[in-house]
């Protein structure tokens, strides 16, 4: 994978990743020693320990997912530290075993720069629910 020149580049390289469902290159968009939390509360750290969450659903119940990532911001915090966030629609596919239907999410990433390519330090996956009820609320677009 190049390298990301701006962070404003990341929310569209996780989606590529994604949507190849090739993780080696979701891997190469976090630092190695970054941390992970998908949207059901599930915390790893690590490369290796975010590829390995990620590998065995894109093999199974996501391997016919796509993402549609939208960047809502960037705050530049300091010299070569950002933080962005960014809507994710999914769309899971007929191997799910819900069958095909959308959540979206709003990720929170933070970023550093390092030899003048921007990686994910900490991202954090929140899914859009209705906090009466609990159901997946869709955001229009």
């Amino acid at each position: 994978m190049s390298k990301i020149k701006t962070p404003e580049d990341i929310p569209i390289a996780f989606q590529e990743a994604w949507n190849s469902h090739d993780m080696k290159a979701l891997g190469s968009l976090f630092n190695e020693e970054a941390t992970f939390v998908n949207r059901f509360g599930h915390y790893v750290r690590g490369v290796d320990e975010i590829v390995s969450l990620h590998v065995p659903i894109h093999e199974t119940i996501y391997s016919d997912s796509t993402l549609n990532n939208e960047l809502i911001d960037v705050s530049h915090i300091s010299n070569g530290v950002a933080i962005i966030h960014f809507w994710s629609r999914l769309a899971a596919g007929a191997a799910h075993p819900a069958g095909p239907h959308e959540v979206d999410t709003l990720i929170l990433a933070v970023l550093t720069q390092k030899n003048e390519n921007w990686l994910i330090q900490a991202l954090e996956n929140v899914t859009l629910t209705n906090p009466r009820t609990g159901e997946i609320v869709l955001r229009e677009k």
